[in-house]
């Protein structure tokens, strides 16, 4: 049952990442084959550095050809009904990115549990998953990926991990410990879009570095 639910989540999250690709592209104007580049890399950037961390090769996505059709069947559904549905590109890129924030962040957990590694380990090992595929990105289109900048982004998948561990410490089902933490990491993304939540500021201002 756990191993069926952990599949739901991978085949979500890789779609909701190979979304937020598509339409992070589709705003630099990109042709049809940067469009499949970025929304592939995307998706799979974050779980193809997890592996390599863990020796876990050949990775996944190379292993299963199943993640290449998923991706290549997202990006056709988002070009094809990206005026039709959504209007906003850049909410709807916010959207995309946090579910698949949410769902990579746990996935990763689970797979640092699966070769028995210290619980830190395991959160940093989700928060890799969850943010090196929109890392990847950014890079790939010339822009300052979030993780470096005071967005909260690594920030909400690690407290989405610090939850996971303590509910774990709950008589609640995992399925339902999972499902929250997913909530949490995806809640905690978009309130701070909201709300301009920002890491402190380490820098003065009107200083030259």
């Amino acid at each position: 049952m756990q191993e069926e639910f952990l599949k739901v989540i991978d085949i979500l999250g890789t779609v909701a990442f190979a979304a937020s690709g598509v339409y992070a592209a589709m705003q630099k104007r990109l042709d049809v084959f940067g469009v499949l580049i970025i929304g592939f890399v995307t998706a799979v950037g974050g779980g193809t550095v997890r592996d390599i961390m863990i020796g876990d090769t050949p990775v996944s996505w190379i292993r299963n050809i199943n993640y290449s059709i998923i991706i290549l069947s997202t990006v056709v559904v988002v070009i094809a009904f990206k005026s039709s549905i959504f209007k906003n590109f850049k909410k709807t890129l916010l959207v995309f990115d946090s579910i698949g924030l949410g769902f990579f962040t746990i996935l990763g957990i689970q797979k640092g549990l699966m070769y028995d590694l210290n619980p830190a380990i395991c959160i940093a090992l989700g928060t890799v998953t969850g943010c090196f595929g929109g890392v990847i990105r950014d890079i790939s289109l010339n822009t300052i990926p979030l993780i470096f900048e005071k967005e909260i982004y690594a920030t909400a998948c690690i407290l989405g991990g610090c939850i996971y561990f303590l509910l774990l410490l709950t008589p609640l089902r995992l399925e339902i410990i999972e499902w929250v933490s997913i909530l949490i990491v995806f809640l905690t993304r978009m309130l701070a879009v909201r709300f301009n939540w920002r890491l402190p500021n380490i820098y003065c201002r009107n200083v030259e570095y």
